[in-house]
Protein backbone atom coordinates (compact mmCIF):
# COMPACT_ATOMS: atom_id res chain seq x y z
CA UNK A 1 0.00 0.00 0.00
CA UNK A 2 1.58 3.77 -0.85
CA UNK A 3 0.56 6.02 0.66
CA UNK A 4 -0.95 8.96 -0.80
CA UNK A 5 -0.49 11.85 1.55
CA UNK A 6 1.51 12.61 4.68
CA UNK A 7 -0.03 11.55 8.01
CA UNK A 8 -0.39 14.50 10.29
CA UNK A 9 -1.16 13.79 13.79
CA UNK A 10 -1.55 15.81 16.78
CA UNK A 11 0.13 15.98 20.16
CA UNK A 12 2.64 17.88 22.16
CA UNK A 13 5.74 17.23 20.28
CA UNK A 14 8.85 15.54 21.41
CA UNK A 15 10.56 18.57 21.74
CA UNK A 16 8.22 19.42 24.25
CA UNK A 17 9.86 16.15 26.28
CA UNK A 18 11.63 18.88 27.84
CA UNK A 19 8.95 20.58 29.80
CA UNK A 20 8.62 20.12 33.41
CA UNK A 21 6.28 17.02 34.02
CA UNK A 22 3.67 18.73 35.45
CA UNK A 23 3.72 21.65 32.60
CA UNK A 24 3.79 18.61 29.62
CA UNK A 25 0.89 16.90 31.45
CA UNK A 26 -1.04 20.16 31.12
CA UNK A 27 0.11 21.26 27.87
CA UNK A 28 -1.61 17.67 26.52
CA UNK A 29 -4.72 18.16 28.21
CA UNK A 30 -4.54 21.20 26.51
CA UNK A 31 -4.23 19.38 23.49
CA UNK A 32 -6.88 17.31 23.55
CA UNK A 33 -9.19 19.92 23.99
CA UNK A 34 -8.42 21.49 21.17
CA UNK A 35 -8.38 19.17 18.95
CA UNK A 36 -12.36 18.51 19.28
CA UNK A 37 -13.70 19.26 15.74
CA UNK A 38 -11.12 20.90 14.20
CA UNK A 39 -8.46 20.03 11.56
CA UNK A 40 -5.15 18.67 13.43
CA UNK A 41 -2.69 21.42 11.88
CA UNK A 42 -5.19 23.98 12.88
CA UNK A 43 -5.50 22.76 16.71
CA UNK A 44 -1.59 22.01 16.47
CA UNK A 45 -0.91 25.28 15.45
CA UNK A 46 -3.09 26.97 18.11
CA UNK A 47 -1.16 25.03 21.30
CA UNK A 48 1.94 25.96 19.67
CA UNK A 49 0.78 29.80 19.95
CA UNK A 50 0.06 28.80 23.72
CA UNK A 51 3.08 27.46 24.14
CA UNK A 52 4.91 30.26 22.66
CA UNK A 53 3.79 32.68 24.74
CA UNK A 54 4.03 30.74 28.14
CA UNK A 55 0.25 30.11 28.13
CA UNK A 56 0.87 25.75 28.71
CA UNK A 57 0.32 26.01 32.73
CA UNK A 58 -2.62 26.11 35.00
CA UNK A 59 -1.66 29.15 36.39
CA UNK A 60 -0.57 30.84 33.57
CA UNK A 61 -4.34 30.57 32.17
CA UNK A 62 -5.66 30.94 34.93
CA UNK A 63 -4.10 34.46 34.89
CA UNK A 64 -4.27 35.40 30.93
CA UNK A 65 -7.35 37.35 30.15
CA UNK A 66 -9.76 35.22 28.15
CA UNK A 67 -10.08 37.13 24.68
CA UNK A 68 -5.63 36.61 24.61
CA UNK A 69 -6.42 32.85 25.08
CA UNK A 70 -9.07 33.38 22.23
CA UNK A 71 -7.18 35.20 19.75
CA UNK A 72 -4.17 33.01 20.22
CA UNK A 73 -6.09 29.61 20.20
CA UNK A 74 -8.32 30.89 16.89
CA UNK A 75 -9.76 29.44 14.18
CA UNK A 76 -9.89 26.28 16.50
CA UNK A 77 -13.91 25.04 16.26
CA UNK A 78 -15.81 26.52 19.03
CA UNK A 79 -12.60 28.63 20.13
CA UNK A 80 -15.14 30.62 22.62
CA UNK A 81 -16.05 27.94 24.45
CA UNK A 82 -12.56 26.05 24.51
CA UNK A 83 -11.04 29.49 26.24
CA UNK A 84 -13.95 29.55 28.53
CA UNK A 85 -13.15 25.74 29.28
CA UNK A 86 -9.39 26.63 29.64
CA UNK A 87 -10.26 29.17 31.99
CA UNK A 88 -12.58 26.93 34.21
CA UNK A 89 -9.60 23.83 33.90
CA UNK A 90 -7.00 25.94 34.67
CA UNK A 91 -8.67 26.74 37.93
CA UNK A 92 -10.04 23.51 38.62
CA UNK A 93 -6.66 22.32 38.57
CA UNK A 94 -4.99 24.88 40.79
CA UNK A 95 -7.27 24.06 43.59
CA UNK A 96 -7.62 20.60 43.38
CA UNK A 97 -4.72 19.67 42.13
CA UNK A 98 -1.82 21.90 43.11
CA UNK A 99 -1.61 22.69 39.50
CA UNK A 100 -1.56 19.40 37.91
CA UNK A 101 -3.96 17.78 36.07
CA UNK A 102 -6.09 15.11 37.41
CA UNK A 103 -4.47 11.43 37.25
CA UNK A 104 -7.57 9.42 36.92
CA UNK A 105 -9.75 8.88 33.83
CA UNK A 106 -13.41 10.04 36.18
CA UNK A 107 -11.35 13.20 37.23
CA UNK A 108 -10.70 13.79 33.81
CA UNK A 109 -14.52 13.37 32.65
CA UNK A 110 -15.45 15.44 34.99
CA UNK A 111 -13.11 18.57 33.99
CA UNK A 112 -15.29 20.91 31.21
CA UNK A 113 -15.55 20.12 27.92
CA UNK A 114 -13.31 16.67 28.16
CA UNK A 115 -15.13 13.20 26.91
CA UNK A 116 -14.14 9.81 26.46
CA UNK A 117 -12.16 9.96 23.63
CA UNK A 118 -9.59 13.14 24.68
CA UNK A 119 -9.53 11.79 28.61
CA UNK A 120 -7.95 8.43 27.36
CA UNK A 121 -5.58 10.56 25.48
CA UNK A 122 -4.80 12.64 28.29
CA UNK A 123 -4.00 9.52 30.88
CA UNK A 124 -2.46 7.44 28.02
CA UNK A 125 0.36 10.47 26.86
CA UNK A 126 0.20 12.84 30.12
CA UNK A 127 0.30 10.21 32.71
CA UNK A 128 1.59 6.88 30.50
CA UNK A 129 -1.19 4.97 31.63
CA UNK A 130 -3.01 3.05 28.93
CA UNK A 131 -7.28 3.60 30.84
CA UNK A 132 -8.66 2.78 26.91
CA UNK A 133 -8.74 3.29 23.71
CA UNK A 134 -9.23 6.30 21.77
CA UNK A 135 -11.29 6.20 19.46
CA UNK A 136 -12.30 8.74 16.50
CA UNK A 137 -13.99 8.56 13.38
CA UNK A 138 -12.25 7.35 11.32
CA UNK A 139 -11.27 4.34 13.84
CA UNK A 140 -14.90 3.98 14.74
CA UNK A 141 -15.49 3.96 10.52
CA UNK A 142 -12.60 1.11 10.42
CA UNK A 143 -13.47 -0.93 12.38
CA UNK A 144 -17.24 -1.37 11.35
CA UNK A 145 -16.08 -2.04 7.83
CA UNK A 146 -13.84 -4.83 9.45
CA UNK A 147 -16.64 -6.19 10.68
CA UNK A 148 -14.79 -5.74 14.17
CA UNK A 149 -17.22 -4.48 16.29
CA UNK A 150 -21.35 -4.80 16.96
CA UNK A 151 -23.61 -3.62 19.17
CA UNK A 152 -23.96 -6.09 22.37
CA UNK A 153 -26.34 -9.18 21.56
CA UNK A 154 -27.13 -8.16 18.07
CA UNK A 155 -24.89 -8.13 15.08
CA UNK A 156 -25.22 -4.40 14.10
CA UNK A 157 -22.58 -1.61 13.45
CA UNK A 158 -22.10 0.43 16.62
CA UNK A 159 -23.61 3.93 16.40
CA UNK A 160 -21.18 5.97 18.06
CA UNK A 161 -17.14 5.88 18.61
CA UNK A 162 -17.74 5.55 22.32
CA UNK A 163 -19.89 2.52 21.14
CA UNK A 164 -17.24 1.14 19.03
CA UNK A 165 -14.64 1.73 22.26
CA UNK A 166 -16.57 -0.06 24.68
CA UNK A 167 -16.95 -2.98 22.13
CA UNK A 168 -13.20 -3.25 21.22
CA UNK A 169 -12.05 -2.99 24.12
CA UNK A 170 -13.94 -6.34 25.08
CA UNK A 171 -12.29 -8.24 22.98
CA UNK A 172 -8.92 -6.34 21.86
CA UNK A 173 -5.66 -7.00 23.80
CA UNK A 174 -4.64 -4.29 26.08
CA UNK A 175 -1.43 -4.28 24.00
CA UNK A 176 -2.56 -3.01 21.49
CA UNK A 177 -4.95 -0.25 23.01
CA UNK A 178 -2.15 2.48 21.74
CA UNK A 179 -1.12 1.05 18.57
CA UNK A 180 -5.16 1.01 17.04
CA UNK A 181 -5.36 4.72 16.88
CA UNK A 182 -2.21 5.75 14.90
CA UNK A 183 -2.41 3.21 12.69
CA UNK A 184 -6.04 3.21 11.65
CA UNK A 185 -6.27 6.92 11.81
CA UNK A 186 -3.22 7.42 9.02
CA UNK A 187 -5.23 4.60 7.19
CA UNK A 188 -8.53 6.55 7.51
CA UNK A 189 -6.61 9.61 6.19
CA UNK A 190 -5.18 7.94 3.21
CA UNK A 191 -6.81 4.65 1.76
CA UNK A 192 -10.25 3.70 3.80
CA UNK A 193 -11.58 7.11 3.68
CA UNK A 194 -15.21 8.30 4.53
CA UNK A 195 -16.09 8.61 1.07
CA UNK A 196 -15.18 6.57 -2.28
CA UNK A 197 -12.37 4.30 0.34
CA UNK A 198 -9.99 3.39 -2.24
CA UNK A 199 -10.03 -0.38 -1.91
CA UNK A 200 -8.11 -1.40 -5.18
CA UNK A 201 -5.05 0.12 -3.22
CA UNK A 202 -5.52 -1.51 0.30
CA UNK A 203 -3.55 -4.37 1.48
CA UNK A 204 -6.03 -6.36 3.81
CA UNK A 205 -9.21 -5.60 1.40
CA UNK A 206 -9.80 -9.59 1.15
CA UNK A 207 -10.41 -9.59 4.57
CA UNK A 208 -12.79 -6.83 4.46
CA UNK A 209 -16.91 -8.01 4.45
CA UNK A 210 -17.05 -4.08 3.04
CA UNK A 211 -14.29 -4.04 0.62
CA UNK A 212 -15.59 -2.43 -2.69
CA UNK A 213 -19.11 -1.96 -1.41
CA UNK A 214 -18.61 1.68 -1.15
CA UNK A 215 -15.40 2.17 -3.53
CA UNK A 216 -15.86 3.81 -6.93
CA UNK A 217 -13.10 0.56 -7.58
CA UNK A 218 -14.23 -2.25 -9.69
CA UNK A 219 -15.83 -4.95 -7.40
CA UNK A 220 -13.46 -7.52 -5.89
CA UNK A 221 -14.54 -10.80 -4.04
CA UNK A 222 -13.32 -10.60 -0.55
CA UNK A 223 -13.35 -13.08 2.65
CA UNK A 224 -15.05 -12.40 6.06
CA UNK A 225 -12.45 -13.66 8.73
CA UNK A 226 -13.05 -13.39 12.51
CA UNK A 227 -12.16 -10.47 13.91
CA UNK A 228 -9.42 -12.15 16.00
CA UNK A 229 -7.94 -14.16 12.76
CA UNK A 230 -7.20 -11.40 11.10
CA UNK A 231 -6.45 -8.81 13.70
CA UNK A 232 -2.88 -9.39 13.81
CA UNK A 233 -2.07 -9.65 9.93
CA UNK A 234 -4.34 -6.55 9.49
CA UNK A 235 -2.01 -4.45 12.44
CA UNK A 236 1.27 -5.74 10.91
CA UNK A 237 0.27 -4.55 7.35
CA UNK A 238 -0.55 -1.28 8.72
CA UNK A 239 2.38 -0.74 11.05
CA UNK A 240 4.50 -1.51 7.65
CA UNK A 241 2.24 1.03 5.71
CA UNK A 242 2.50 3.95 8.21
CA UNK A 243 4.72 4.16 10.82
CA UNK A 244 6.13 2.32 13.75
CA UNK A 245 5.03 2.84 17.34
CA UNK A 246 7.21 4.75 19.53
CA UNK A 247 6.04 4.30 22.81
CA UNK A 248 5.23 6.48 25.49
CA UNK A 249 6.08 10.26 23.90
CA UNK A 250 6.79 9.78 20.06
CA UNK A 251 3.42 8.21 19.80
CA UNK A 252 1.03 10.86 18.99
CA UNK A 253 -2.49 10.22 19.09
CA UNK A 254 -5.27 11.34 17.03
CA UNK A 255 -8.06 13.04 17.37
Amino acid sequence: MKTLEPVYSLGVDETDSSLPPKERRFAVLLSALLSSLTKDKVADGALQRLLQNGLHTAEAIDKADEATIKDLIYPVAFYTRKACNMKKIAKICLTKYDGDIPSSLDELLALPGIGPKMANMVMTLGWFNVQGICVDTHVHRICNRLGWVTQPGTKQKTSSPEQTREALQRWLPKEEWVRINPLLVGFGQTICTPLRPRCGMCTVSEFCPSAFKESSTSSSKSKKSGKRQILGLNLAILGRTFYPLIFPFGCRLVL
